[in-house]
């Protein structure tokens, strides 16, 4: 199917639908920064470039009907007002960013909508955001079906809960797309079946826990285990890491925060990527100070020049490491990091390293120009979804 992207990130709807064999025929995107990494992993030559969704016209959306088939998009989710007299989705939704979607939806008429959003969308005011949505897209013409699913058991070490929403164009409708279980896909998460909202009975959870972090030992136990003590407000006052755990270290001076620890999976990633992982000590790194218990993390990563007694030490995860656990490919990241506005003569006479001596200063100036910022890099982790699950989902659609 032609998809449109809004909302569209770094792409990771896009890549796993593209992965799919579904074709993308425009984007929008209102971050300068995550747009610049979209361009730089895509080929988005003669697509659709929209920036801000609200100053799209009715008029403009109205031009691709006929050729989207689909749109995707994971929307931020601002409190939706439903007091008032109730009028519908224009009343109901306006002044949020689902609006924009549900307008795009009227304007277009897609046979297919992909929704993306927190878990927490449906238990927001008490349902009535959900609810309100799913009215939404009944009032449009689309019957909506959803699910909850976790990267985890989709092949990434990463514990990230997300619902998402089919809505099919009544008349138009193709096959149903949940429930995905272990089954049919080698995956298993919380399923719901109704039309109303969100039991605890229709839940089902998988048996088995978590899937086992990849390292690169060969398994038989004969890993090490290394085991460390880190601060957490708690009775104990510390959780056990072992090497192949995650350590949380958002709000470190939090005299209330727990759970800093998480068994051979990482936390949910946030726009901060605040996570660390165990690993040995270096040859010739400077000593620092020794601790029984970790010190306070801290996002400065200035702990990582302090050594437990076990000889180890903690480091944040790096920018590289929290796309891989969005299933970014490297090749992926290496494009967003370094940019796509190099012209492609100077790349290609620096492999044939006939480059001249200006040439090679403009290219290290544009190079050092156009280098993403860690900072914008873990945003865009933060803010992106993951790549398997939405191949997962889209490999069904028809």
């Amino acid at each position: 199917m032609k998809f449109l992207d809004l909302f569209a990130g770094i792409g990771g709807f896009r890549l796993g639908l593209e992965q799919a064999g579904h074709e993308c025929v425009g984007f929008c995107e209102i971050d300068k920064f995550a747009r610049h990494s979209y361009k730089s992993i895509h080929n988005t030559e003669g697509e659709r470039e929209y920036h801000d969704i609200t100053t799209v016209s009715n008029e403009e959306w109205r031009t691709l009907r006929g050729t989207v088939e689909l749109i995707c998009g994971g929307f931020p989710c601002q409190a939706f007002s439903i007091a008032g007299k109730r009028k519908g989705f224009l009343d109901e939704t306006r002044g949020t960013l689902f609006f924009e979607i549900a307008r795009a939806a009227e304007q277009i008429k897609p046979r297919t909508l992909f929704l993306e959003n927190v878990r927490g969308l449906l238990s927001h005011d008490k349902g009535r955001t959900f609810r309100t949505i799913i009215s939404t897209l009944d009032e449009l013409g689309y019957d909506a079906e959803w699910q909850i699913l976790n990267s985890k058991n989709f092949g990434v070490p990463q514990n990230r809960e997300r619902v998402f929403i089919i809505g099919h164009l009544r008349g138009e409708r193709g096959r149903e797309v949940f429930p995905i279980t272990r089954e049919n896909s080698g995956a298993i998460d919380v399923v719901n079946k109704e039309s109303g909202m969100p039991r605890e009975t229709n839940r089902v959870y998988s048996p088995e826990g978590l899937s086992p972090t990849l390292n690169t030992m060969q398994g038989g136990g004969r890993e090490p285990k290394i085991a460390i003590k880190i601060k957490e407000a708690t009775k104990q006052g510390y959780a056990i890491a072992e090497q192949g755990d995650s350590i949380n270290f958002s709000l470190p001076n939090s005299k209330t925060r727990r759970g800093r620890v998480s068994k051979k999976v990482a936390q949910t990633l946030d726009t901060s990527c605040n996570q660390a992982v165990i690993v040995q000590k270096p040859r010739g790194f400077n000593k620092g100070g020794e601790h029984e218990v970790a010190p306070t993390l801290s996002s400065n990563s200035w702990h990582e020049n302090n050594l437990l007694k076990s000889g180890m030490r903690i480091r944040k995860l790096t920018p590289r490491e929290c796309w891989r656990l969005q299933g970014f490919p490297d090749w992926a990241f290496d494009k967003a990091t370094f940019g796509h506005v190099i012209p492609s003569i100077l790349k290609a006479r620096l492999v044939r390293r006939t480059m001249t001596q200006k040439e090679w200063k403009l290219y290290q100036r544009l190079t050092r120009h156009q280098q993403m910022s860690n900072s914008q890099l873990y945003k865009q982790a933060g803010n992106s979804v993951t790549v398997p699950v939405i191949y997962e989902i889209a490999r069904r659609f028809e």
